[in-house]
């Protein structure tokens, strides 16, 4: 199959992407552009849930490995300060501008053409391709439910913007929210119990904590307290006090694990929004990763969440664009890296054995 077709291909739905609203929950006129592109002009065999759309290499054979390539659907939404038409896609010199563009639209459009390149070719593995919905806010109809509907998954290679190189390592994500208590009273008078200070003390707590297991990759689990609401009026002593906490987990501790070690160490009611999205981590020694590094490409670690979180299976993510410019304004990526990420993507992938 012709790199250059696949290349003009790619680049050709990128456009229809960008000009084609997706944010987060409401992907549908999206998935119906891109299901119409793959069965009516790829002659591919789509199958759809919701909004995920999949396709099996028709050469699947039970008892080989299989390998997912995924890439996500949604954006988020556009913010005030773009200075182009977010849903016009924008093209000067080598780059294109709009809402999706680096993230995610250059990995879903160029794993798309290379699960064609690869489909037709013999393989010591299975392959399936998914385009996800909801990653953007790690949605319960996205690729969790998604792969409820597949076969069984081996390995993945999970597109997201990161200049083409293997992020073997992810950090996983939980937001906690604590309430302290205290008691109300006159600000003028020694009444009450000031659940401002109760909270403190497990702000500083949380600001000081060093988790002892350090990751070679990721570095130490990170807590951050981002929100912090209290108060009615200036002179009444607030009876509860409460916070948020950003807790960046690596892949020596599950959620659950951190979950309860904060716990049994603050005074604070805690309640976790989820403990779902974990950190991951794929060895080096994985024939994959080694592959990557045969070709040069230089494994690291991302602090950055992506659909790896709900992947229950080794996974590596790469692709093309940058980290930096996802979810900013006048959002672009390159022609010539989306060109680059088919040639890198199919040298990494064709000829391997899981």
């Amino acid at each position: 199959m012709n790199c250059e077709l696949l290349c003009q291909d790619a680049t050709d739905l990128l456009v229809k992407l960008i000009e084609t609203p997706r944010t987060s929950r409401n992907e549908a006129q999206a998935a119906d552009m891109l299901e119409d592109v793959m069965r009516n002009k790829y002659g591919m065999d789509v199958q759809r849930d919701g909004n995920n759309l999949w396709c099996i290499a028709g050469d699947y054979t039970e008892g080989r490995q299989t390998l997912l390539l995924n890439a996500h659907i949604d954006t988020v939404k556009p913010c005030d300060s773009w200075t182009r038409d977010p849903y016009t896609a924008t093209i000067e010199d080598d780059r294109i501008y709009g809402l999706g563009s680096n993230d995610d639209g250059a990995s879903l459009v160029t794993l798309l053409q290379v699960f064609r390149f690869l489909s037709v070719k013999e393989r010591a593995y299975n392959l399936i391709f998914l385009a996800s919905c909801e990653e953007e806010v790690s949605g319960k109809a996205g690729i969790e439910h998604a792969l409820t509907k597949l076969p069984h998954i081996d390995a993945a290679l999970v597109g997201e913007p990161t200049g083409m190189q293997p992020a073997i390592a992810e950090k996983g994500l939980m937001v906690l929210d604590f309430t302290a208590h205290g008691r109300s009273g006159h600000a003028a008078r020694d009444e009450g119990d000031n659940a401002i200070y109760h909270a403190l003390d497990d702000i500083n707590w949380l600001r000081n904590c060093s988790f002892p297991k350090v990751s070679p990759m990721l570095g130490p689990v990170k807590m951050s307290v981002t929100i912090v609401n209290a108060g009615t009026q200036h002179n009444v002593v607030p009876d509860t006090c409460t916070f948020t906490a950003d807790i960046r987990s690596n892949e020596l501790y599950t959620n659950t694990e951190i979950l309860e070690y904060i716990e049994s160490n603050v005074k604070s009611e805690v309640k976790a929004r989820s403990t779902r999205l974990m950190s991951s981590m794929i060895y080096e020694s994985h024939p994959m990763v080694q592959r990557a590094i045969q070709m040069g490409l230089k494994p690291f670690g991302s602090p950055t969440l992506s659909d790896q979180a709900l992947l229950r299976c080794p996974s590596m993510k790469m692709g093309p664009g940058q980290s930096c410019r996802s979810h900013t304004a006048d959002e672009f990526v390159c022609f010539s890296e989306i060109r680059h990420a088919l040639d890198t993507y199919i040298q990494l992938l064709d000829g391997l054995a899981l």
